[in-house]
């Protein structure tokens, strides 16, 4: 299962809004949700959080996400973060992919992460409109 998640923020902190896309066999979901007032940063964990969430019902037995965070990234692969802000998101993180048999995450630029930063920015959209 292939995993594509972002978040982002219109200012910082300002409305937030996370997109996610998971592929797999016969599996093709797009996820655009609304936060309320964050940084940017923790939307990405929300994201990834969120993300990991949504897959894990489909009982995957590998997952590769794709983040364009390097804080999180960083943070799931050292399985430390020094703002105590994201503890509990890394914590649920954490808790996600224990039970996996394999799990990779990787760091890509914001160009090849484009569909769930416009599914991220269209959740932002929603929540201004409200």
């Amino acid at each position: 299962m292939e995993i594509y998640a972002d978040g982002a923020s219109a200012g910082n902190p300002g409305p937030s809004g996370i997109g996610i896309v998971i592929t797999a066999d016969g599996i093709h979901e797009q996820i655009s949700i609304p936060l309320g007032i964050l940084s940017n940063h923790e939307a990405e964990f929300i994201a990834i959080k969120t993300a990991l969430a949504k897959a894990i019902p489909y009982n995957p037995s590998f997952i590769r996400l794709y983040s364009d965070s390097k804080v999180a990234v960083d943070a799931i692969e050292k399985r430390y973060v020094k703002n105590p802000l994201f503890q509990s998101h890394l914590d649920a993180i954490l808790h996600f992919i224990e039970p996996l048999d394999l799990f990779f995450i990787q760091w890509i630029p914001s160009a090849s992460n484009k569909k769930a930063d416009d599914l991220a920015r269209q959740a932002i959209h929603k929540h201004k409109k409200n």
